[in-house]
């Protein structure tokens, strides 16, 4: 049974975190399979299809691809935040808004709007060096 948040230890937190951020990855995934399917999926060459992809499903595709690099990033962050117990608001925030802002992320690049899309991909950035940096003042103490 999950538990509301407020009752959720920190710790718990980060492993939830790095669910949803790999769930994530396959968001975007979603709009490139819908655009495949009305295309004609080729079973044989399914790599082959980009060029054939309108462009929302190229940028999905794109974002798709990126989600695979930022989670990388982030989960080790989280871990790292995880293994040496750090348990602060402000790494919370961070892996909560990284969660949120790669949402968007996805979102914004599928319509095209590259301005918050880069705002967002600086954002979750933030939010995974933040976990970097509690967990090494972490640490040390």
């Amino acid at each position: 049974m999950l538990m509301p948040i407020s009752e959720l230890s920190v710790s718990v937190l980060f492993l939830y975190c790095i669910v949803v951020a790999f769930l994530l990855i396959y968001l975007p995934f979603l709009a490139v399979a819908y655009a495949r399917l009305n295309i004609g999926y080729d079973h044989c060459a399914p790599r082959a299809m980009f060029d054939k992809l309108p462009p929302y499903a190229k940028r999905a595709t794109w974002a798709h691809q990126n989600s695979f690099e930022t989670f990388m990033i982030f989960a080790v962050a989280a871990l790292m935040a995880y293994a040496t117990g750090v348990n602060s608001p402000l790494a919370v925030w961070a892996a909560l808004t990284f969660i949120t802002v790669r949402l968007f992320y996805s979102v914004f690049y599928i319509l095209n709007i590259p301005v918050l899309r880069s705002l967002m991909y600086a954002i979750g950035l933030v939010c995974s060096c933040s976990l970097f940096v509690l967990s090494i003042i972490q640490a040390n103490s």
